[in-house]
Order: C-alpha cells, then structure tokens, then sequence
C-alpha cells in the first residue's frame, strides 16, 4: 500500500514556521502527564533530544529513533523479536526477517528529496506505527519521527493532538494522503495564529 500512496500530490508544507506555542510539548504536557508523570518525562526528554539532533542536520535513522525510544521507555529499545500486538490485541504485527534493513531504507527516503515535507513526515509516522519496530511506544516513536522530520526543515506545529490521536489502519492509502494534508492544515492554523501574534 505504501507505493501505492500519491505521496506527491500532497499540498506543501514549508518552513520557517514558528508557533505561538511548542504543541508537542503541550500535548505531552496534557495527554501524557495524564496517563502518567513518568511516561511525560520520557517523551519531554526524548522531544528534546529530537530538537537536537535536528538542529544537528542527522539523518532520520532507526540509530536516532533508538536514542529516542530509549527515552520515551525508560531504558534498552531493542528491535523487536516476535510478533507484536497492539490496541489491546485489536492488531497484529508479524516480524518480517529484514525488519531492521526495510526500517532503515523507509527512514532514508524521509530526508531525501522527493514529496513535499509533510508527506515524507506522514510516510515515516506510517512506517513506524505499521512495521512496528520495538515492543511499546510504536505510536511516540512514530511521532518523535514525524517531529524531527519537521523541524530539520524548521517547522513546528502549535497543536499535534488530531496527529497523535487519530486511529490509522496499515491498509487505507486514503488515509495515508489524509495524513500529510492534515499536517499542511495544522501548519496553515499554526502560521496564522504565528501572524496574529
């Protein structure tokens, strides 16, 4: 399905765009803090290490959404050995042998050129959550890349909860489309209130 996705067609999203307020660090703030304090400490400290390793110029690579995920976990974020589950065993995620190799090429193609930045962004969310690469925290993880992958062009978004919080299904490239558009709403109603400052 991913090939299939028109991922060029997806209307743009470009930076210099700085918000009124750091929306992934509300949410977790909000969200996180209320499902547990230790989790919100997790994400803030590995929402930090992204920014740095943006600012940086790294490359999106499963080596840095390790880093991270060691953070959002608490410790070690080994690759995944078995099948996974998640929503409460509602999905299934078998282990492909060349997991580490297809995560590795999909993240590589997110800092390349190609699709418009939002929808290299939403493609790297989708990679994430469906090849579901450790045992827990697919979906932060998903997020931290879909942060990165942003402000390494300069882009922040000053409210990420419908991104965090919408169900997504491995088959839908509708919705896979439906992802970077909205990205580029977010960003459109981020620049605006930016404006209004």
């Amino acid at each position: 399905m991913r090939e299939a996705v028109p991922w060029d067609t997806a209307r743009p999203v470009r930076g210099p765009l700085v918000p009124v307020r750091d929306g992934a660090v509300h949410d977790v703030l909000g969200f996180d803090r209320e499902r547990s304090r230790t989790r919100a400490a997790g994400m803030l400290a590995a929402l930090e290490r992204v920014r740095a390793d943006a600012a940086a110029g790294l490359p999106l690579s499963f080596g840095l959404l390790q880093g991270w995920q060691r953070h959002v976990l608490g410790g070690p974020a080994p690759l995944r050995t078995g099948t996974a589950h998640a929503k409460a065993g509602r999905e299934r995620y078998g282990r492909p042998p060349d997991l580490a190799r297809t995560l590795e090429a999909f993240l590589a193609q997110a800092g390349g050129p190609g699709p418009p930045l939002n929808a290299r962004a939403a493609r790297a969310y989708l990679d994430v959550c469906f090849l579901h690469p450790f045992e827990d925290g697919n979906g932060r993880a998903a997020f931290l890349a879909l942060v990165f992958l942003l402000a390494r062009e300069d882009v922040a978004l000053d409210q990420v909860g419908p991104v965090r919080r919408m169900e997504r299904h491995a088959h839908d490239a509708e919705g896979a489309l439906g992802l970077a558009e909205l990205l580029a709403v977010l960003a459109d109603a981020a620049r605006r209130r930016a404006a209004r400052r």
